[in-house]
Parts: structure tokens; C-alpha cells; sequence
């Protein structure tokens, strides 16, 4: 097997060292604490902050915060908002805090909301799909998990005994996927690196065990209102999955340990921004994150009240 990564030797699975090796190139290249914490913070008059963990590599530096509403609403669907998951995709953080800022308010008293805006911190400080120990937090939603990232939000989701309606996971798809973290993957994993595409456009990822077609059609067309759709490539498919219907492939959220499983939800789906199409800017992947809650949030309080 030819040498396609720097670290490690091909075909062989890495150890603790070679790990080692992968987290000492890891530099900070941001900041979450003014890119983050701060924009939360200022929302301190309008949602109540709960700090549910902290990351063991700087607990100080890298406190787990969500949101929610100081006071329940009763008899009002329960809406889970994830971002920062892999903590590299940009719009998942900043989309979910736009989300707060611009759009939450219009929805007082029609739902109950829960928002954790940034999984992984660390992950997202050195732009990374991995959390320090090289393990991939959105592999990892189940007990016992090995990435705390995930074990942390999973005991928070769970401790609050809340049966959630909705559950709205904010991702990205870039081109460093290809160039940078597939070909770490294999890596790591001891495999040959096998070249796949990058959609140029939005798409969402439905639960193959429950895909809830009409749910991520509705998001679908509030989305393509502020960005495009990504197209099937010649095999028909997105990121090596069948095309289900326009802009939609499912995934087996439990089997796969996504973060879209972590609830019983009815309605639940992933989002997937392309950040590096020449078409699309920073404010437009943003945008389409909020517009992909907003029009998730809309179908299901149809549903609600239908």
C-alpha cells in the first residue's frame, strides 16, 4: 500500500503513538472563547445557561454549554438544536447561535427549546473532525461512549427526562473532508485511502430506521430559499449514498452512533452545508442552517397541531 498520509505506516492500524504523533501537529486556530462562550454569554437575559461537562484536555478552557428557555412551556413540542459536533464545521456553531439570536424569540410558547451550540470545543479552536484522542465524536453517540464529547451530551439529553419532538443536528460537508480527514481516517484505521466527491451544495441526512420523507422535503425547500441543493453525482448518489429524493440520503443514525440518534425523536435529520462552494459564503451557510431549523421546526408544529 502506497504512503498516502504522513503518519503511520500504510495498512496499519495506528497505536497510542501514533495518535500521540497526530495530536502534537494539532494547533489552536481560533478562539472559543470570543467565537463561542462570548456570543452565548450575551444571551444570558433571554436563556438560561447550563454547563453540562467540561473537556478533560482544559476543563477551564473548554466548558460544554447549552441553552434553554428559563421556564417550560406545557403541552408544546420539545426541540433539540445540535451544532459543533465535528467541531472543523463552521455553520453547525455559528448557525445555531444565529438561530438564537434572530429566529428563536418568534417561537416562545410554541416550543420548548434545548440548543447546544458547540459539542466539541476543542475540535473546533484546531478545526478539526476529531476530538484529541483521534476518535470521531459523530461515530460515538452510545453508552459507554469513548469520546467524552459525546458521553457528556448524552448524559445531559438523557438527565433531562424530556421526550423530544424534534432534533435538529447542523453539519458541513468541505473539501477538507477529502483532502484531509478521509485520508486520516484510512490512516488511522490501518485501510487504503479510496478518493470519493464533495457535493457542491445543501443536502440533509435522514435516520434509514425512520427517514420521515415529507420532514426533510419541507427542509429542503426552506433551505434552497437562501442557498442550492446539492445534486446527485453520476451514480446517483451523495457522499457515496443513494439520492432518496432531492437533497435527501438516510444514514443508520443508532448503528452508526450519530449524534441524530441520541433522542427518540419523531423528526430528526442532519445537515450538511457545502462552506466551499465558489456560490456560497460564510453568511449564505450560515442562513441555510437557520433556514433548515426554522422550516424543520414549522413542519413539526403542523404535525402538532394537524
Amino acid at each position: 500500500m502506497q504512503r498516502f498520509y504522513p503518519i503511520g505506516t500504510p495498512g496499519t492500524p495506528w497505536s497510542e503513538s501514533e495518535k500521540q504523533q497526530w495530536r502534537e501537529k494539532q494547533t489552536l486556530r481560533r478562539g472559543y472563547q470570543e467565537e463561542v462562550l462570548t456570543p452565548i454569554n450575551a444571551l444570558r437575559d433571554s436563556f438560561e445557561l447550563v454547563q453540562y461537562g467540561a473537556l478533560s484536555i482544559d476543563p477551564k478552557r473548554y466548558p460544554l454549554v447549552a441553552l434553554r428557555r428559563p421556564q417550560a412551556t406545557p403541552d408544546v413540542p420539545w426541540v433539540l438544536l445540535t451544532g459543533g459536533v465535528h467541531g472543523y464545521e463552521t455553520s453547525g456553531v455559528q448557525g445555531a447561535l444565529k438561530f438564537l439570536r434572530t429566529e428563536a424569540a418568534r417561537y416562545d410558547g410554541r416550543i420548548n427549546l434545548v440548543v447546544a451550540p458547540c459539542v466539541s470545543p476543542w475540535g473546533y479552536e484546531t478545526i478539526n473532525r476529531w476530538n484529541p484522542q483521534a476518535i470521531d465524536p459523530n461515530r460515538s453517540f452510545y453508552p459507554d461512549s469513548p469520546a467524552e464529547e459525546s458521553r457528556a451530551l448524552l448524559a445531559f439529553v438523557n438527565g433531562l427526562g424530556i421526550e423530544f419532538s424534534l432534533h435538529v443536528d447542523l453539519h458541513e460537508t468541505t473539501d477538507s473532508d477529502e483532502n484531509e480527514f478521509r485520508p486520516a481516517l484510512a490512516a488511522r484505521d490501518g485501510k487504503a485511502f479510496e478518493p470519493g466527491h464533495i457535493p457542491d451544495g445543501f443536502y440533509t441526512v435522514g435516520d434509514t430506521a425512520n427517514p420521515q420523507p415529507q420532514f426533510q422535503s419541507a427542509i429542503i425547500r426552506a433551505v434552497e430559499q437562501v442557498t442550492h441543493i446539492a445534486e446527485p453525482d453520476q451514480h446517483g448518489q451523495i457522499i457515496g449514498s443513494d439520492v432518496e429524493q432531492r437533497g435527501v440520503i438516510n444514514y443508520a443514525y443508532r448503528e452508526l452512533g450519530l449524534c441524530g440518534g441520541a433522542t427518540s425523536a419523531q423528526f430528526t435529520t442532519t445537515t450538511e452545508v457545502y462552506p466551499d462552494s465558489p456560490s456560497a459564503t460564510p453568511s449564505d451557510c450560515n442562513a441555510a442552517q437557520v433556514a433548515a431549523v426554522v422550516g424543520a421546526i414549522e413542519f413539526a408544529l403542523q404535525r402538532a397541531s394537524g
